[in-house]
């Protein structure tokens, strides 16, 4: 069946009978809810087959240029209800299923969300392979099978607990296992070299190697037949059992190939507050990498008989430093298994690579011990020297042997290879994600090379399909603006424009806030089913759903909403709205703090959802184990988007995007997207507070900061932050928070700077800015006004409009016709 082909109601039906019958050996009254799902899913994957092969017919016919986006993580979200509504037969088969006693939505319920990813990298590598469907270009996703993904959070007694994420535990109908593009990827082992009358051959011996095996989901883009790959590798031993060694009682020996392939492939970012964790990224990345520059280059090779042109026909764009291992890897096959020199293979692979950036913490840009690096991958790790030692040449030349140029540009620095620095200079493009962040990687994280290479920096803002956020996730608003201005924004966001016009409509308003407290009584009821804490549709929905990050000051919401308990205790008949906060997030495993947060989150809800003589008039909910599933359930929820990164800390952000697109006002800073979300949307249409970027960085510089000066001089902050410590908000333990304390106050904690993320300097006001969100909402046509212009505005923040500019800028991708 082809996309475009009409459906068929009983022949449908038909099929779905019959699937249960061949899969499960049941007729269709004794399948379970989940034999359904799987059985609908088979039935919706025999649709795509179709279009996905003729996809790959037009990708050869046509000899595309493709592209392969190489990411750690694609948060992709559940498959079934999304491919419907991009097949465009979501509503043909709610209504055949129906009348045969299933209930869709109940089907979808039963899918778990693929364990591929975590946060915004993941979820934005997910909604850049739906715009590159729907925009008809060729493409391939390129990641890892996490077998359980990063992990399941449970809370109990209030704090974040792992627990594995076994999302393949009933087998996922969307996949397809494709053993003949098999892959041998080697570990460790040493180099020897080798004359053979003409060159130096590198032959690599005594190594490990793993079978990697490549998984195929489809990607389906809307309404156009275009059925794009994500294509995940999952790893195999090469002899999956030694019997001799085994008969002589050698049983760790027998198995070690397969423990050592499990490893590589069983969780997402392993903690690396160890050596071993940190050798198992770094052989994660190296196996998904080496995979997939072999294979794409393979299959360059079957179509093509000269490797120089290689640009011409692929590009591998690294989602951030995590796949930077592409630039050596493209020298090894070019420089080993093809036989190029050096100077040959650096002109092909650096106008094939090309990088996007999607930080400016400086942990977060990763950098490896040259011990570790070198032992892992020797072949590469000489291949890394070698770009050190000539890119060392040129900064010489360019720079008369400025040592500060080299402390900042060598590739290998003070015992550790710098991926960021490799990924630049072994790429033609390098990007932020927001015209901020950006501009900060020219002015400063990134400054030498921008002066040596302005030409390679540009910016893509980042973007989110409409398709899963809106049309997916709130059928209700969907349906209203496609009713006011026509389909159209499903495929070109920038018609939502059109919906302005409605902004003063005051039926129009009533209609929006009517479906507001719909999704709000949706999400309420999930809130009960999960949390058994009733909360008020009526009261306002803010919200923070995000990674748990001291930057992103999950911290200053929450002390906030101390404050505000504390103003309610003090003066009980204050004249306020009633406000629900609800917090979503995942703490690294090894991220103290972070995970206290989470506690400390707990913690005031505990206290506040059990005291009576507040009434109701605060309530404060953490939903357990944030995804792509539930945000669907959130987004359209909310009243307020919590946006309250530390200005200059956040590249982006996506969630500021699909809140606006949802119709939910943005309480942040001036950081990230959000600068760009204002000026689409008018300042006051938000509620902007706090520092400015330059502010920041320049108190960062001065270290002109002293948040004592706050503490000593504002009761009421210090009433706030003395809770942390007198056993409050936890009588059994009071110094339970006493390092969340520490870290905003004393200069010996957090690497000797006390409050790093300005959570005090910012406070005051934020806490106006609330003000403000509870003045406003009191005139509910106003609010609806500013909501619908925010949607109206959104058209920007489409991934289809990212893609174009990516397309435009950096691939040059042709569309298949």
């Amino acid at each position: 069946m082809f996309v475009n082909d009409k459906f068929n109601k009983e022949e449908f039906k038909a099929q779905v009978k019959s699937s249960v019958r061949n899969l499960f050996r049941k007729e269709l009254g004794e399948a379970t809810q989940q034999e359904l799902f799987q059985a609908v899913s088979s039935v919706v994957k025999e649709w795509v087959i179709d279009d996905w092969i003729d996809t790959q017919k037009k990708f050869k016919e046509q000899d595309s240029k493709k592209l392969y986006y190489l990411s750690m993580e694609f948060l992709e979200g559940r498959a079934l209800g999304n491919n419907l509504i991009n097949l465009c037969k979501n509503d043909d088969v709610k209504e055949a299923l129906s009348e045969i006693g299933i209930d869709l939505n109940v089907l979808e319920d039963q899918e778990r969300d693929p364990a591929l990813g975590n946060g915004g990298l993941g979820r934005l590598a997910a909604c850049f392979l739906d715009s590159l469907s729907t925009l008809s270009y060729p493409a391939y996703g390129c990641g890892i099978r996490y077998r359980y993904g990063l992990f399941k959070q449970k809370i109990e007694n209030g704090f974040q607990v792992e627990k594995p994420d076994n999302w393949l535990k009933n087998g996922y109908p969307f996949e397809i296992k494709r053993s003949e593009y098999a892959c041998e990827i080697k570990f460790n082992g040493y180099i020897e070299t080798q004359w053979d009358g003409h060159r130096n051959r590198f032959i690599h011996k005594g190594y490990q190697s793993v079978l990697a095996i490549p998984y195929d989901m489809p990607i389906v883009g809307y309404g156009n037949g275009v059925i794009n790959t994500l294509r995940v590798w999952d790893a195999e031993p090469i002899e999956e059992f030694k019997l001799d060694e085994f008969d002589r009682g050698n049983y760790q020996k027998a198995v070690e190939q397969t423990t050592l392939a499990n490893n590589i492939v069983d969780v997402l970012y392993p903690n690396d507050n160890h050596m071993s964790g940190k050798e198992l990224r770094l052989r994660q990345q190296y196996f998904f990498v080496s995979a997939s520059i072999q294979t794409a280059v393979r299959k360059y090779m079957e179509e093509h008989d000269d490797i120089h042109k290689l640009p011409e026909k692929v590009v591998f764009h690294m989602n951030d430093t995590h796949p930077t291992l592409t630039v050596p890897e493209l020298m090894r096959v070019l420089l080993d298994d093809y036989m190029l020199e050096w100077d040959e293979a650096w002109e092909i692979t650096t106008h094939c690579c090309a990088f996007t950036n999607h930080t400016i913490m400086a942990e977060a840009l990763e950098k490896w011990p040259i011990e570790l690096f070198s032992r892992l991958l020797p072949r590469i790790y000489q291949i890394v020297e070698e770009m050190n030692r000539r890119f060392a040449i040129l900064i010489n030349e360019r720079y008369s042997g400025d040592q500060q140029k080299h402390a900042a540009m060598d590739i290998i620095r003070d015992g550790k290879v710098r991926m960021a620095n490799m990924a630049i200079v072994g790429s033609y493009s390098v990007n932020g994600v927001a015209a901020i962040h950006t501009q900060i990687l020219k002015d400063e994280v990134f400054h030498d090379y921008f002066e040596l290479w302005p030409e390679k920096f540009n910016n893509k803002t980042n973007g989110i399909t409409q398709r899963r956020f809106l049309l997916h996730a709130n059928p209700l608003e969907a349906e209203w603006v496609t009713e006011k201005i026509g389909p159209e924004w499903i495929t070109d966001l920038s018609k939502m424009k059109k919906l302005e016009v409605f902004a003063d409509d005051k039926k129009a308003q009533q209609e929006f806030m009517s479906i507001k407290y719909k999704n709000k009584l949706r999400l309420a009821r999930y809130i009960k089913e999960h949390n058994g804490i009733d909360v008020d549709p009526r009261s306002i929905f803010d919200v923070q759903v995000k990674r748990l990050h001291e930057y992103k000051r999950q911290l200053m919401n929450i002390l906030h909403v101390m404050y505000l308990y504390n103003e309610l205790k003090d003066n009980p008949t204050k004249d306020v709205l009633p406000r629900t906060f609800i917090f979503g997030a995942k703490a690294a495993p090894g991220y103290y703090r972070a995970k206290m947060t989470i506690k400390l989150i707990n913690a005031v809800a505990d206290v506040i959802n059990n005291d009576k003589t507040i009434n109701n008039k605060l309530k404060v909910v953490f939903i357990e184990d944030y995804k792509v599933s539930n945000a669907e359930l959130i987004f359209p929820a909310a009243d307020v988007s919590e946006q309250i990164s530390t200005a200059s800390k956040e590249a982006s952000g996506t969630s500021n995007m699909k809140f606006m697109l949802n119709g939910a006002l943005t309480i942040g800073t001036m950081d990230g997207a959000n600068i760009e979300i204002v000026e689409e949307a008018g300042e006051e249409n938000a509620f902007i507070f706090g520092m400015s970027a330059e502010e920041v960085i320049r108190h960062e510089k001065a270290k002109d900061y002293n948040p004592m000066d706050i503490f000593n001089s504002d009761p009421e902050i210090r009433k706030v932050l003395m809770q942390l410590i007198n056993g409050f908000y936890s009588p059994d333990d009071p110094e339970r928070f006493r390092d969340i304390y520490n870290s905003l106050l004393n200069n010996h904690s957090s690497g000797g700077v006390a409050d790093q993320y300005f959570t005090l300097k910012d406070f005051r006001d934020y806490c106006r800015a609330h003000e403000e969100i509870d003045r406003r909402y009191r005139d509910e046509n106003a609010w609806a006004r500013a909501a619908i212009i925010n949607i109206a505005n959104s058209g920007k923040f489409s991934s289809d409009r990212t893609i174009e500019e990516y397309v435009h800028d950096i691939w040059h991708l042709t569309k298949l016709k």
